[in-house]
């Protein structure tokens, strides 16, 4: 099972930059999208349904602005749109698709890096969404949850990270958060646990500032977060670099089972 995740920065950009061509070639079975940036009457018949795979959104209410999707090879027997949380659920930041015990999501975890009220907001999403993971991580079933976390966990994580120490999306709450997640809820970053020493290959997103990209001035923010069961059963990742769909890069996990 060939599992992908991408943050467009806007499904109609990345359209426009070849995405579709793309995952054509990859053989994913799921692709985890984040950002769209676009209300359903905004999207094509391709982005709405590419070859082969059936599409499902979770759009923000505010045009333009956040919204997730799944791409699926399979139709699956539940999507769940949001999390019953209104604020959060305005703004188009979590579906579930539900195949059978396994659930696989997408999430794009809001950015504090506009100002202090974002990221009291990001605050507020952690502090809610922690007990959702914990009862994910209890139910007894397998979760794959991928997406966009606008954080990076460890020094390794980022090129610059002490220059980033007081910058959201590296702040020493926001990775104790992190560390929540995979020392008392249970979960695995499945990247790490393949590759633990991997560096500047491992980097996710790059600043459109200077010379972030060809200078390899990275962030590792995009993860696939999974319960143990299925973690262990991950044989190869890689993020796709040849082409620049977003200021994000497609992170590509195979797991050795079956959709």
């Amino acid at each position: 099972m060939r599992v992908i995740s991408l943050n467009l920065n806007g499904i109609r950009s990345a359209a426009s930059k070849g995405v579709y061509a793309w995952l054509q070639t990859r053989q994913a079975d799921l692709v985890c999208l984040q950002e769209l940036k676009a209300q359903a009457t905004d999207l094509s018949l391709e982005m709405l349904n590419p070859p082969e795979l059936y599409g499902y959104f979770h759009y923000a209410e505010k045009k333009g602005y956040s919204g997730v999707g799944i791409y699926s090879r399979r139709q699956p027997d539940q999507i769940i749109e949001g999390l019953g949380i209104p604020d959060i659920d305005s703004e188009g930041r979590y579906i579930e698709a539900v195949f059978g015990d396994l659930s696989v999501v997408s999430l794009y975890l809001p950015s504090g890096s506009s100002g202090e009220e974002r990221q009291a907001a990001k605050f507020a999403f952690m502090q809610r969404f922690l007990p959702r993971l914990e009862a994910l991580a209890n139910s007894g079933r397998e979760f794959i949850l991928c997406g966009d976390w606008n954080i990076a966990h460890r020094e390794i994580d980022l090129k610059n990270w002490k220059g980033n120490l007081k910058n959201s999306g590296f702040l020493p709450e926001e990775r104790a958060w992190m560390s929540d997640l995979f020392e008392r809820v249970g979960l695995v970053d499945v990247y790490r646990r393949l590759y633990p020493e991997h560096e500047g290959e491992a980097y996710t997103w790059w600043s459109n500032r200077g010379q972030a990209w060809a200078k390899n001035v990275g962030w590792r923010i995009d993860y696939q977060i999974a319960t143990p069961g299925i973690a262990a059963r991950a044989r190869a990742a890689s993020v796709y670099k040849a082409e620049r769909f977003s200021d994000h890069a497609p992170l590509i996990i195979d797991y050795d089972m079956p959709l």
